[in-house]
């Protein structure tokens, strides 16, 4: 009897589930693909194994040196940072809440192909509803701030939030869409104030990691679909902001097999000193492996520094004078190690 009268309870839930499979079938494929995409590059990528060389130990005695400043701004928290990372919570909450986390993860990957959704929680992670929080908090910090500082600082906001007497500057990102959403959000005033204004999508900048968050779920010269937490939010309009201020024409797609993050890190080197990108300041949305790795690499390597060990944190904004000289073994970069300055956060 309790038999029947469970597989009586159960059958319409298997039916309403396999009708909606069925119905959204087109989904169904897609996330499959995803999956196999995230899995081959897990197994088969080497993403992080790579040797960077130190390119010198010092630019002195170098009389031609190209010099652009560079504004690292990192990611808010997103979805995978939620179920897979520690962040703001005590080892023994992440501990605890880590298995429910997860659950709760898989059903709701579940769920967007149930609801006919091309999103997911784990492939190209977005923003998580913390993570909105952080970025908001991040742009307040830009529309009032400024007044409050001198100096370099006071010089670096500015530019930031592209204040008519400021020298101009360009919005860059990854073209992962927890950095694109940061940059959006942060940067929301600017944008709204300078309609011509654009951000550029660089996947040089994609994350350095095998991880399926690293992996990027929009097709090359797309434009960028909000996540369905970013459609929700209040912060910012994203569905406006993407379709009007994002420039797709040098983003290329996923970052292929035969990559590694040092290519990529000097091909961002390449594009800061390129006809892509005139400007001096050069504000870039991205992620904590790629700034790290990149401070290892571009830093003297005897040169110790908190950089080169912690993550900026999240929604994090960090500046430094990234400098160039060409040589008969081609062009040399290198991070001027008396320039780095936290302006929000810190590592």
């Amino acid at each position: 009897m309790n038999f029947q009268f469970t597989l009586n309870f159960i059958r319409p839930i298997y039916i309403t589930i396999a009708l909606c499979l069925i119905y959204n079938f087109r989904t169904v494929i897609h996330k499959l693909k995803l999956t196999l995409q995230g899995i081959t590059y897990f197994l088969l990528s080497k993403d992080k194994t790579y040797n960077a060389p130190n390119p010198y130990p010092s630019f002195e005695g170098i009389t031609k040196i190209e010099k652009k400043t560079i504004i690292f701004v990192r990611h808010g928290e997103s979805t995978w940072n939620d179920t897979f990372n520690k962040g703001h919570r005590s080892l023994l909450l992440f501990s605890v809440g880590f298995i429910p986390g997860l659950l709760y993860a898989v059903l709701y990957e579940f769920y967007l192909v149930l609801a006919g959704k091309m999103d997911s929680w784990f492939y190209d992670s977005p923003l998580s509803h913390l993570g909105l929080e952080q970025v908001d908090k991040l742009a307040l910090f830009l529309q009032e701030s400024e007044q409050k500082v001198s100096g370099d600082e006071a010089k670096l906001l500015a530019i930031m939030n592209a204040d008519p007497s400021a020298p101009p500057s360009i919005l860059v990102s990854s073209s992962l869409r927890r950095a694109i959403s940061t940059i959006a959000a942060s940067f929301r005033v600017r944008l709204s104030k300078n309609p011509s204004d654009s951000i550029l999508i660089l996947p040089s900048l994609q994350e350095i990691s095998r991880n399926p968050d690293t992996l990027s779920i929009t097709p090359a010269y797309t434009s960028v679909t909000p996540s369905w937490i970013d459609q929700e939010s209040k912060v910012c309009d994203f569905h406006k902001i993407f379709e009007e201020h994002l420039d797709v024409k040098w983003n290329k797609g996923n970052k292929p097999m035969d990559t590694n993050g040092y290519k990529r890190m000097s091909a961002f080197c390449q594009d800061v000193f390129s006809d892509k990108i005139k400007e001096e300041y050069v504000i870039v949305g991205g992620h904590s492996i790629w700034f790290r790795s990149f401070f290892r690499a571009f830093l003297p390597h005897d040169f110790a520094h908190v950089s080169k060990k912690n993550k900026v944190v999240n929604a994090g904004c960090v500046s430094f004078t990234l400098m160039k000289t060409s040589t008969g073994d081609g062009d040399k970069f290198m991070i001027d190690k008396d320039s780095i300055k936290v302006l929000y956060g810190g590592f």
